[in-house]
C-alpha cells in the first residue's frame, strides 16, 4: 500500500471515530434532556405534597387532575429519552471498542 492510500485510510479511520464519538454526545445531550424533563414533574408533584394543607383537593379537582395528567406524560417522555439514550450509548461504546480491536493506532489515540 503506497503513502497515500495509508495516509487516506488514516484519514478515514479518523473521521469514523469522530463521528462515532460525535454521536456519543448527541445522546448524552439526549440523556441529560431526558433527565430535566423527568425530573420537572418530581418537582412539581413534591411542591404539591408540601402544600397540600393549605388547599382541599375537592376544590382543586379540576385543575389537579389535569396537572397530574401533564406529569405523567413528562414523566413517560422523560423515561423513554433515559431509555433511549442509554441504548444507544451502549452502541457507541461497542462500535469505539470495535474501532479500537480492528486498528491499534486508534487504540493508542483514544486511551
Amino acid at each position: 500500500m503506497s503513502e497515500s492510500e495509508e495516509t487516506k485510510s488514516d484519514a478515514i479511520l479518523i473521521n469514523e471515530a469522530q463521528l462515532v464519538l460525535a454521536e456519543k454526545r448527541t445522546w448524552l445531550a439526549t440523556l441529560r434532556t431526558g433527565i430535566a424533563v423527568f425530573a420537572l414533574p418530581l418537582s412539581v408533584l413534591g411542591l404539591l405534597i408540601a402544600t397540600s394543607r393549605y388547599y382541599d383537593v375537592m376544590q382543586v379537582l379540576n385543575w389537579l387532575i389535569p396537572l397530574l395528567v401533564i406529569c405523567g406524560t413528562l414523566a413517560v417522555l422523560g423515561s423513554y429519552l433515559i431509555v433511549r439514550s442509554i441504548v444507544h450509548l451502549h452502541r457507541q461504546d461497542r462500535l469505539i471498542l470495535k474501532l479500537k480491536k480492528e486498528h491499534s493506532q486508534m487504540a493508542k489515540l483514544m486511551d
